[in-house]
């Protein structure tokens, strides 16, 4: 076996114990903090009381679920790997699509690189739209809650998931989702102690509940509990998120919103822009895919200048850049972004055309995520590790470095 692996021009070294990376889909520190001030997450509470180390990081811009997990796994930021959102604008197809599709996917992951120098490696999901991404190439366990009845030797590297975890196939919409999450990686870590695992649960809860609350308590009991467990089994323990998680309504419960589809219609008659919005993806019931961040298609050749400063200026944005400048801040890759990039506010989400949003199946207040405002991420690990610098920049996508590499 080898003892140093290199991915996307990054050393790791080898485990000298079990690693278990988590993405918790929409975490902020305060849902941490407030289930331990409550009593009822002690595990993290010792993390945060000195037994471990905690960090603040800050996730990739656009604050979303695809190109957040895929710069986890892969070490590196969307202009490395490719994955810039959850849906895009296909320039060379001419069509919008979901971004689910290994092909487009630019970079080796971690997992797959320590499963090709000998390592054992385990990669459970909860939602399945992410387990081709992250398990590309990758020889090992690779499934996701979801479809966890549907698992077969052959394709997920594993089988009788639902026996091995004794829990039923969780509705998508579920806290329970996530729960098969940790319940699966106790006990693959029990039977079989992969050395490496990469856990990623759905942000379902946070969509609907505000840290404190009861429901999201009762979610970060419920991780505490697993969590606690893998740290007893002898793991070393990453925990991270995708993105932060933000009130997105006014004081009588309606969403903010800023149709921009409707909005550049009024002004430039219709046809003549496309708004692409990165969160969609095929589970919009919790959130009407609203999110804080949209790209816009100009046709060519075109002057935007001034139709940038007038997008500005409406109110609930927060930034708009062209094309080059949101590549450079954000390091996107330039081919797969629109020609403006446009960041709404904590409490504003950018939608397309209002007839396009069905927010009926929306039963509690707007929770959504996208922008500058859900960057923050706890960067947590169960291993004391060295202070850094003190103007070091730490990103979720450093996780495994911080496991692999940092933590004793």
């Amino acid at each position: 076996m080898q003892r140093e692996v290199t991915v996307n021009e990054r050393r790791y070294r080898w485990m000298d114990r079990p690693l278990v990376v988590v993405c918790v889909d929409g975490c902020q520190y305060e849902y941490i903090t407030r289930a331990v001030s409550a009593g009822v997450a002690p595990f993290l509470g010792r993390l945060l009381g000195g037994a471990g180390t905690a960090f603040t990081a800050d996730c990739v811009i656009p604050s979303f679920t695809n190109p957040n997990n895929l710069s986890i796994v892969t070490g590196a930021p969307p202009s490395v790997h490719g994955i810039c959102g959850n849906y895009f604008f296909d320039r060379e197809r001419g069509e919008e699509v979901l971004m689910n599709d290994p092909r487009y996917l630019r970079a080796g992951t971690i997992p797959a690189a320590f499963a090709d120098a000998g390592a054992k490696v385990a990669v459970i999901t909860a939602k399945d739209k992410l387990r081709r991404l992250l398990g590309h190439k990758m020889k090992g366990i690779c499934f996701s809650s979801e479809k966890a009845d549907e698992v077969t030797l052959t394709e997920n590297g594993i089988e009788r998931v639902l026996d091995l975890v004794g829990l039923p196939v969780p509705s998508v919409y579920s806290a329970a989702l996530s729960e098969f999450v940790f319940a699966a990686g106790v006990k693959l870590m029990e039977r079989d102690r992969p050395d490496l695992m990469y856990l990623s649960t759905t942000d379902y809860v946070q969509h609907k509940a505000a840290p404190g609350t009861p429901a999201a308590n009762d979610f970060y009991a419920m991780m505490d509990k697993y969590l606690a467990r893998l740290d007893a089994l002898g793991a070393t323990i990453v925990l991270t998120a995708d993105h932060g998680m933000n009130a997105k309504h006014g004081a009588d419960g309606k969403p903010n919103v800023i149709y921009l589809q409707d909005t550049l219609d009024a002004w430039l008659g219709a046809g003549h822009a496309r708004v692409i919005l990165p969160i969609t993806d095929p589970y919009v019931v919790h959130h009407g895919a609203l999110g804080s961040f949209a790209m816009i298609y100009w046709p060519a050749p075109f002057d935007d200048a001034a139709q940038r400063a007038r997008i500005a200026a409406l109110p609930g944005i927060e930034l708009v850049l062209t094309r080059a400048s949101a590549a450079k801040r954000f390091e996107l890759p330039p081919d797969r972004i629109g020609d403006v990039i446009v960041v709404s506010e904590q409490d504003t989400v950018i939608g397309t055309a209002a007839a396009r949003h069905d927010l009926s199946a929306l039963d509690v207040p707007l929770r959504s995520h996208g922008g500058l405002s859900e960057e923050k991420v706890p960067l947590l690990v169960n291993r004391a590790v060295a202070a850094p610098p003190r103007e070091h920049r730490w990103r979720n996508f450093d996780a495994f470095d911080l496991g692999l590499n940092l933590a004793n």
